[in-house]
């Protein structure tokens, strides 16, 4: 073997961003693989006539770990969503916010009639509970569904109905609350313990700086060059694309979980989609509930609204605001935008009954089918392991921790250190 190892990364998402960095910063020879003609994998952004358009409603959570060891969070220009949300139904709007991280909603929180005292008093004693216990404790604990784990902390039906359903809802993608209690727990921890935020040059900013750190490093970054085959041979792997056939010391597959299962023949890895649509939307005046989500405790169309300028500025025109409303479920995808537009308006409209949004313009929309990989109580237990594939090929991707940034980071740290530990 050269005294320099090779190793190849197939997709530049985050997982194959931080694994590369990780792999170039001991000082092996590191070539990344991307089949788009830009970086992100479904962390990315678009921008148009004034608009900053994330692929779908995405949030950067400051709490997790690995945001904050990989990335320089100062750089990024955060603005940052308000505490809580708005719980909105017809005719009514009422806030619940964190008095703790929020003070301004104190009065609004207690007095709101959407959520009794005996909720409050849980949702403080939840906190501390999953405060003091790290990612590695939560998803090593028993599992069950989030319903069912409110239900036995004796969380009242209504404020699981109003509040939870539809919060995370948008979290998980799935508002019936089937999925893993662990995933409630972890990131009810972390927006405990930092913030909601948007870059102000949009969430591809986010595997911008993952570019420039793995550059920096030594990786090379090749875009618009998919992988066809990857193929172990003894200690050495072969990297097969469209114009060239290249051997490495080690092949990281971060690609998407149906390429990773495709290119690796791990059948562990979780293919079954949570879908997402985000109607991207414009209005002439913000909304008046400032810098906090807001959540339809009615219906899930749409699941929630986030008044996405009014965090961050420069995500729309001055004279314009953008909202997103985000809907759930496979029936999303095949409404039409009229269909998508006209049920965000109804909602706002009977949320905000004082005012007419006769002006609402969409501005596009968003169809995701595989936002996320489904999460039901227990796959944590059976998600494959970095070096599930046969040696020399190994995995990063959230899909070998959980479905989101901290586990895609996390991912591709844990996968270049296999590699190193390896080699």
């Amino acid at each position: 073997m050269d005294d320099q190892p090779s190793a190849a990364v197939v997709g530049a998402g985050l997982a194959g961003l931080v694994a590369a960095r990780h792999l170039a910063e001991t000082g092996a020879d590191v070539t990344v693989f991307e089949r788009r003609d830009e970086v992100g994998g479904r962390v990315r952004t678009r921008h148009e006539e004034g608009f900053t358009l994330d692929r779908g409603f995405q949030v950067l959570f400051t709490g997790y770990p690995a945001v904050r060891r990989e990335l320089d969070l100062g750089a990024l220009d955060l603005q940052s969503f308000s505490p809580g949300a708005v719980i909105a139904r017809p005719g009514e709007r009422s806030v619940l916010s964190d008095p703790l991280r929020d003070p301004f909603s104190l009065t609004d929180s207690l007095f709101n009639r959407e959520v009794t005292t005996t909720d409050k008093l849980r949702t403080l004693a939840l906190r501390q509970h999953v405060g003091s216990r790290d990612e590695a404790e939560i998803f090593a604990s028993p599992d069950a569904a989030i319903d069912d784990y409110l239900h036995d902390w004796g969380f009242s039906v209504r404020y699981v109905d109003n509040f939870v359903a539809p919060f995370y809802g948008g979290i998980t993608l799935d508002r019936s609350l089937a999925t893993s209690k662990r995933v409630f727990e972890y990131t009810f921890k972390a927006m405990s313990e930092g913030k909601i935020a948007l870059p102000a040059e949009g969430m591809a900013a986010v595997p911008a700086q993952l570019t420039d750190h793995a550059r920096d490093a030594g990786a090379t970054i090749t875009l618009d060059e998919p992988v066809a085959a990857v193929s172990p041979d003894g200690d050495r792997a072969t990297v097969e694309t469209e114009g060239r056939t290249v051997e490495f010391d080690a092949v990281v597959v971060a690609a998407d979980p149906r390429t990773a299962r495709r290119l690796t023949g791990v059948a562990s890895i979780p293919t079954t989609a949570r879908p997402s649509v985000t109607c991207y939307c414009s209005l002439d005046t913000p909304l008046d509930d400032g810098r906090k989500i807001h959540l339809n405790a009615a219906d899930d169309r749409p699941n929630a609204v986030a008044p996405l300028s009014s965090v961050a500025p420069s995500y729309a025109p001055d004279d314009r605001e953008l909202v997103a409303a985000t809907f759930l479920g496979s029936e999303a995808l095949d409404s039409d935008d009229a269909d998508l537009l006209e049920s965000t308006r109804r909602a706002l409209e009977s949320w905000y009954p004082e005012r007419l949004f006769g002006g609402l313009d969409h501005v596009h929309t968003e169809r995701i089918e595989f936002a996320q990989f489904a999460q039901p109580p227990g796959i944590h237990d059976d998600l494959p392991d970095a070096r599930d594939p046969a040696a020399p090929v190994y995995l990063a991707g959230d899909y070998t921790a959980w479905s989101s940034i901290q586990g895609a980071m996390r991912s591709g740290r844990e996968a270049a250190e296999a590699v190193l530990d390896d080699l």
